[in-house]
């Protein structure tokens, strides 16, 4: 394995605004190096997720400036930090949202390490993936296989994780109806892996394009992101931040139904009236992160059942073209960067 460059370029998040005043930046930096039991790692390819774009446009507070978005990153390990152990340097590996956690807090403690208040996140806390290299904590990265493309294995690090999160969290029954409000890079993931489990999955959303891809890949119909679904739902997602969507997503419950929010940043929910929208025992749920376990859990999900990942690649000085395109609903599945060898 050859040693890593000492410099790389970079996107960083300079002045976060509108995606139309350019947010994003690429710049010269130093490759950074692996501390504690951190990896470097040498980047293949990075998927664009929603969440870069919150990043971007300030609708997620920077935790610092500078910032390199960027958390659906496929790579190779290159050089080890002086306390790493478990990764070897060359092993192919996924590093996704989650950076760390404190392993010590109640929740930590109970397996809702997603829910721990001293998290980090990878291109939030931490430098991200819109760069050619990137350091993570080994304890935190997922081993991939060699045969899976990078350009079809990045979305699964965010996209498919957090869409299966938000499956397990929506409550859907064997052999149940399934509503998904919005059909992105996460959506069309998740609607794959209900479909697979018998499920009957009816999509919303405003982009055509989407409506036709939800209907090749099996889904029983697909209408305008406000439109009912021809039956009621055991259970719904909604993948589109749009806080509008909620009250027609719970009106198209049955009873005993669950709505589960997907996104981490979602615009405001208007007025609720209880006995329209929530009685009869309809719940409302947040999805928060995910933890190491939704990871490996779906991986294997999607090793068993391999996906249909709908890509559309991005060449790496192209990724403020490619955070625009998801703006404008112009990306067709998940947008991903390809990092030049």
């Amino acid at each position: 394995m050859e040693s890593p460059a000492r410099e790389m370029t970079a996107w960083i998040v300079d002045r976060p605004g509108p995606i139309a005043t350019r947010p994003l930046r690429a710049v010269s930096r130093p490759v950074p190096r692996p501390a504690g039991r951190e990896v470097l790692v040498r980047v293949e390819a990075c998927a664009v997720c929603r969440t870069d774009l919150h990043l971007a446009e300030g609708d997620l507070p920077p935790k610092r400036p500078g910032t390199v978005p960027g958390h659906e990153v496929v790579g190779r390990v290159v050089e080890r930090g002086p306390q790493a152990r478990e990764v070897p340097v060359g092993a192919r590996v996924g590093v996704a949202w989650l950076r760390s956690t404190c392993g010590e807090c109640r929740y930590c403690r109970r397996g809702a390490e997603n829910l721990c208040p001293n998290s980090t996140y990878t291109g939030w806390d931490a430098d991200g993936g819109y760069a050619e290299y990137l350091t993570a904590d080994e304890r935190f990265v997922h081993p991939l296989a060699e045969e899976l493309s990078a350009q079809a294995a990045a979305p699964l690090l965010c996209a498919g994780i957090i869409g299966y999160r938000a499956l397990k969290r929506a409550d859907l029954p064997a052999g149940g109806v399934l509503g998904i409000y919005g059909f992105g890079a996460s959506a069309h993931l998740a609607a794959q892996v209900a479909l697979a489990r018998g499920a009957t999955v009816h999509v919303m959303t405003r982009s055509a394009q989407a409506r036709e891809l939800a209907l090749e890949l099996g889904c029983a119909s697909a209408t305008d992101a406000y439109g009912s679904p021809p039956e009621p739902l055991d259970a719904a997602i909604l993948f589109a931040p749009v806080g509008d969507l909620v009250p027609t997503a719970l009106r198209a419950l049955d009873r005993g139904g669950t709505l589960a929010v997907a996104g981490i940043h979602l615009t405001d929910i208007p007025a609720l009236n209880y006995q329209r929208d929530l009685f009869q025992e309809r719940t409302l749920r947040s999805v928060t992160a995910n933890t190491r376990a939704d990871a490996r859990e779906f991986l294997a999900v999607a090793a068993a059942h391999p996906l249909a990942v709908t890509t559309t690649p991005y060449p790496f000085d192209q990724a403020d073209r490619a955070l625009a395109d998801l703006a404008a609903d112009r990306v067709h599945g998940a947008a991903v960067l390809a990092v030049p060898p």
